[in-house]
């Protein structure tokens, strides 16, 4: 048992990127004996020292066995008890909305082997630094992630499981090794010959498909990083067996090694925390709902119509939403060429969804309203993430409903332990655009769960290249998906889905005025969402 024992230490503490001597080794051991931990609590029982000792400022990747007696010690004065908690949960105070502009910036760092603050502020046109460090950041996060992965990450003791490992190589190690079979991770893109290539932080290999059957589940895309398998030729190409998307990393694995990393600015929570909020949400908070809409063309009198009778029912059921999030288009056609006319009706159309929304007291004094700009919304930058609808045309909305927010695309809600991303764009229509390999005869429910899956797999909510999906590289990491959230919300003309991957929450409520006046429920308690269908009559 003792080897058994000795495994189950160290695969824990390599989870967090530390590894431990013989003298820490002992002390852990020690510590597990003394307390009489049974096999099946040691585990969990390790992992909490590992997660506590993670948190230390001093703490260096080969564990300090005096850091570590610290945190013993620390854990050890906690006691087990729990404070009482009296109050009732207040959701108000546990609400934010966070822009994309505001998140703070957090780069990996490759030498620290964790993610450090950026003590440069951002600019919206970028530097050389930032548009090579946006790119970097995405794959070494991708990495650092993969080998942490049971099936790469080797144990410092022997082991029959070693011949097991799969061993990720450079672009730098294939030279001079024709005739071998290697794993690579990169990003896939194209050469000035237009020639398929994987580019990673050491090189670039011309790949060559020819043989490759069909690729693993995903789409893969110009700028996606992937991992490809194959055997490197006297050509100097691979020829290409095997690719497949990086394996996603679930929320609470991220989040036990990273929760000491506030990534929204907003304050960062213990596990511990986390997990007592989801269980009051769940108990205190079971009728609490946000709504979200999409392609809210309010050029178009149905969409005035169909939010006039949602807001009925809403009163009629006393079932009064605590966000309603409403996401562009809110035209139905372009206007960035169009004439002053069309200027001016863009204007007057959110003064009447104003005067709408005022018109129903009971909802404007309790719920909060967001609002997130689409591609053919007037904004001041085209590119990703967008700034918020321009505020010349928000005045009157703005004056009248006193729970308001324009929100930034993408954006955030943060409901005390729960992240939601919400991203209005055609994700569907572009990433299909841009494909560069996919299995065969995809559609319906696997071409939904493939794009989901990829776009969690790459931990990004648009990998592709600048060139096809122009960004600002100075908030690359406001698209980023790591850790991973408690739910997406991926807004697309595309029809409605939803679906749950790796344990986070992805739904598109769809077009607002598609073929039904049609939206999205999202429960915090259940974590999870249903479609939402407005009832239009004959007449109307």
């Amino acid at each position: 048992m003792a080897d058994a024992r000795q495994r189950i230490i160290i695969k824990v503490f390599r989870k967090y990127s530390h590894s431990l001597g013989p003298e820490a080794l002992q002390f852990l051991e020690e510590v597990l004996d003394r307390h009489e931990i049974a096999n099946e609590e040691i585990e969990f029982s390790i992992e909490t020292i590992a997660r506590e000792y993670n948190k230390q400022d001093d703490a260096a990747m080969k564990v300090s066995l005096s850091i570590l007696q610290r945190v013993y010690d620390a854990l050890q004065d906690q006691g087990p008890g729990d404070r009482v908690e009296t109050e009732l949960l207040d959701p108000e105070s546990h609400l934010y909305v966070i822009d994309a502009f505001e998140m703070p910036a957090w780069n990996w760092s490759y030498e620290r082997g964790t993610f450090e603050r950026s003590l440069i502020p951002p600019t919206m046109s970028g530097t050389a630094e930032s548009r090579i460090a946006s790119t970097r950041n995405r794959l070494h996060i991708i990495k650092q992630s993969i080998l942490r992965n049971e099936h790469f990450s080797p144990s410092t003791l022997p082991s029959r499981d070693r011949e097991h490992l799969v061993t990720l190589k450079s672009t730098k190690q294939l030279l001079g090794r024709a005739g071998e079979r290697f794993l690579l991770l990169g990003m896939l893109a194209h050469n000035m010959e237009g020639k398929l290539c994987l580019e990673d932080s050491d090189g670039t290999v011309v790949l060559d498909v020819s043989k490759l059957d069909e690729p693993g589940e995903g789409l893969y895309t110009e700028g996606c990083i992937a991992l490809v398998e194959g055997e490197y030729t006297e050509e100097g190409t691979l020829e290409v067996i095997a690719m497949g998307q990086p394996p996603c990393e679930d929320r609470e694995t991220a989040r036990s090694i990273y929760g000491h990393i506030d990534f929204l600015g907003k304050g960062s929570t213990t596990l511990l925390e986390d997990s007592n909020y989801t269980r009051r949400v769940r108990e205190e908070l079971s009728d609490t709902y946000f709504f979200f809409l999409s392609d809210v063309w309010l050029d178009n009198p149905k969409t005035f119509i169909g939010l006039q009778k949602m807001f009925d029912n809403c009163i009629e059921n006393s079932f009064i939403p605590k966000v309603i999030v409403m996401c562009g288009n809110f035209t139905s056609r372009s206007i960035m060429q169009g004439s002053g006319q069309d200027i001016q009706r863009y204007h007057e159309n959110f003064d009447s969804l104003g005067q709408l929304i005022a018109s129903y007291p009971q909802i404007t004094r309790t719920t909060s309203f967001v609002f997130v700009p689409g591609p053919l919304d007037l904004t001041s930058n085209v590119t990703l993430p967008r700034k918020p609808i321009l505020s010349s045309f928000t005045a009157q909305l703005r004056a009248k409903v006193p729970k308001i927010h324009f929100a930034t695309n993408p954006c955030r809600l943060k409901f005390f332990a729960q992240e939601i991303v919400i991203f209005r764009e055609d994700t569907m229509a572009r990433m299909l655009r841009n494909t560069v390999e996919v299995k065969p005869n995809v559609m319906g429910d696997d071409l939904r769960r493939y794009l989901v899956q990829t776009i969690l797999d790459q931990s990004h909510l648009t990998p592709l290249t600048s060139q096809i999906q122009p960004t600002l590289c100075a908030y690359d990491h406001a698209l980023r998906l790591y850790p991973l959230p408690t739910a997406v919300v991926l807004a697309d003309r595309y029809e409605k889905y939803k679906l749950t991957y790796s344990g986070c929450h992805v739904f598109n409520p769809g077009s607002f005025l598609a073929k039904s006046l049609a939206f999205s429920t999202y429960c915090p308690a259940e974590m999870s969402s249903e479609e939402g269908v407005i009832d239009m009559d004959v007449e109307d």
